[in-house]
């Protein structure tokens, strides 16, 4: 008995280690990840100093640069596609839950999860060739012509109408994140034990206050993990934002004014960048994105630990 005994202990140690190596695998590649955007953005940081933050110059030319632009980009898309994504993906998890029949919920289920596959270079080419000449055409141009440019809500919606602009990034995100927030949101709410449900219907709930009172609150925790997983992903997006966005250094002054991200930004310069405050630059703009998308996941953290307590 003893020998087997041995070599189950030996492969439980083997096992251990196998596992505590690939941990620290992925955190040597994390901080060395970090450590060199610090490295290479800490000469454009240390030349421009806080005026990087907050200028919106980004002249290769003169090698002045300034991340406000993109900065606000991300951060304004981003947040406009959340609003937009999440309470349509919410309403179609619940349909495919509680109301889509069992003979079609599967294929639309399936169908969702495709479209949550999609390369985001096909969205992309998608936005510049349908959505963005619709959007000028039918949408643009009508606010632009009925909307008197001195008030509110003429300066929210001014812009040049050529559908490429913040606002139809923003679209472009939201239906990139969608089909992968609805499927998150669907597998949750399978969760949701039958027998709440049909308790809450026997004392004579309706099917809205089954869906808000006892299946949201039930999976609230782990939804606030995927809306900010999803927030990571529209934060990081690149090739089908570059199509759309309009790529413009300044800072954005309506919702139709063209724009840039700071990963559009990387992708657009970073194999013509010349000069190396130029290249620092772009470096420290990753280091901006890397430390907005921990903040993102630090503070999900932190929500979820509060909802547990």
């Amino acid at each position: 008995m003893e020998r087997p005994m041995n070599k189950a202990a030996r492969h439980d140690r083997l096992f251990q280690r196998l596992c505590l190596s690939a941990a620290l695998l992925v955190m040597a590649t994390l901080a060395g990840l970090l450590l060199a955007l610090v490295i290479g953005g800490w000469p454009a940081i240390s030349h421009f100093g806080p005026r990087f933050f907050t200028s919106a110059a980004w002249d290769p030319v003169a090698d002045n640069y300034g991340a406000a632009g993109p900065l606000v980009g991300t951060l304004v898309t981003a947040l406009g596609a959340m609003m937009l994504a999440l309470p349509l993906a919410m309403g179609v998890a619940v349909f495919l839950v509680e109301f889509c029949p069992r003979r079609l919920a599967h294929p639309l289920g399936l169908a969702v999860e495709m479209l949550a596959g999609i390369p985001s270079i096909v969205y992309g080419m998608w936005g510049l060739f349908v959505l963005a000449p619709w959007f000028a055409l039918h949408v643009q141009l009508p606010l632009l012509l009925n909307l008197d440019p001195d008030t509110f809500w003429g300066k929210l919606f001014n812009g040049i109408p050529n559908g490429a602009n913040i606002f139809t990034a923003s679209l472009i995100l939201a239906v990139m994140v969608l089909p992968y927030m609805a499927t998150v949101f669907r597998e949750m709410l399978l969760t949701v034990p039958p027998h709440m449900r049909e308790a809450a219907y026997g004392m004579g709930c309706t099917s809205y206050e089954v869906v808000t009172y006892i299946m949201i609150p039930y999976v609230r925790r782990s939804a606030i993990g995927a809306v900010m997983l999803g927030l990571g992903r529209a934060l990081g997006e690149t090739m089908a934002v570059t199509f759309v966005i309009g790529n413009s250094h300044a800072f954005p002054d309506s919702l139709f004014a063209s724009g840039s991200t700071i990963a559009s930004t990387i992708a657009n310069e970073f194999a013509e960048a010349s000069s190396d405050l130029h290249v620092s630059a772009l470096m420290a703009l990753g280091l901006v994105l890397f430390c907005i998308t921990f903040a993102t996941l630090a503070a999900a953290r932190l929500l979820i630990g509060r909802e547990a307590s």
